[in-house]
């Protein structure tokens, strides 16, 4: 059973910094569309960012635009979410997803928050 493993989470004051990481523990990871889409309570999810294990361009929020990036790290399989400027409306539970093939493009030219695989989540709190 494939599983995304996130890390990093924990609180953070308002204009700090946090680094999530994932790593699937199974075969997934080449030829995948890795992300992070993120839940607040009482909130719908929303897809921050992602980005294709292969050549391409992250896509992003423009919640987070100019703040958060995503990175990836082929040789470990890893994905990174660095988290800038945090601000107390970022307070969420953060997902690794993946989703086979390159990344697709929502309308509002952001990522798509949805995926076949979901790990179980890392909370992030700003206070």
């Amino acid at each position: 059973q494939v599983q995304l493993v996130e890390s990093g989470g924990g609180s953070v004051q308002a204009g700090g910094s946090r680094r999530l990481s994932c790593t699937p523990s199974g075969s997934i990871y080449n030829d995948n569309c890795m992300g992070w889409i993120r839940q607040a309570p009482g909130m719908g999810r929303e897809a921050v960012a992602a980005i294709y294990t292969g050549l391409g361009r992250p896509l992003y929020a423009d919640s987070v635009l100019g703040r958060f990036t995503i990175s990836k790290d082929n040789a470990r399989k890893t994905v990174y979410l660095q988290m800038d400027s945090v601000q107390p409306e970022d307070t969420a539970m953060f997902h690794c997803a993946a989703e086979a093939g390159d990344c697709l493009v929502a309308p509002n030219g952001g990522p798509l928050s949805s995926a076949a695989t979901w790990g179980q989540g890392t909370q992030v709190t700003v206070s």
